[in-house]
């Protein structure tokens, strides 16, 4: 359920693409305990001068190959935000080539009734999930 947004500069190749989407995906059903089929993502690909994203202080340097990901999703524990933002820089590292700093992860909290999957209806009030 928790429905994803990936910022990214332009200039990934699909397979590229794929890889790193499917990487999230399988991070969050491990981190945050979703079912397999619980993916929603979109991508949003900008032009290098259209994401201006710096480091807080922290010292970071970022490159083309940043990643922002936005999540909204019902209220989880912090262990399992921190997990997930552990496992998230250690596999896209690892499985994609991107650096721990070209990753910010934001998470956006709400409730059972503000989702609706769709027939007007707000599924996890009706029972139907």
């Amino acid at each position: 359920m928790p429905l994803l947004r990936l910022d990214l500069i332009e200039g990934r190749d699909k397979a590229s693409l794929k890889k790193l989407l499917d990487v999230v995906h399988e991070t969050v059903v491990e981190a945050f305990d979703v079912p397999q089929r619980d993916r929603y993502q979109i991508v949003h690909v900008h032009p290098a001068d259209e994401m201006i994203i710096e480091d807080t202080g922290l010292g970071f340097n970022r490159t083309n190959n940043l990643v922002v990901l936005s999540i909204v999703s019902k209220a989880r524990p912090k262990e399992k935000k921190q997990k997930l933002y552990a496992l998230l820089a250690e596999r896209l590292e690892a499985e994609c080539g991107i650096a721990p700093t070209d990753l910010m992860v934001s998470i956006v909290e709400n409730n059972d009734a503000d989702w609706s999957f769709g027939q007007g209806e707000a599924q996890f009030l009706t029972g139907k999930l």
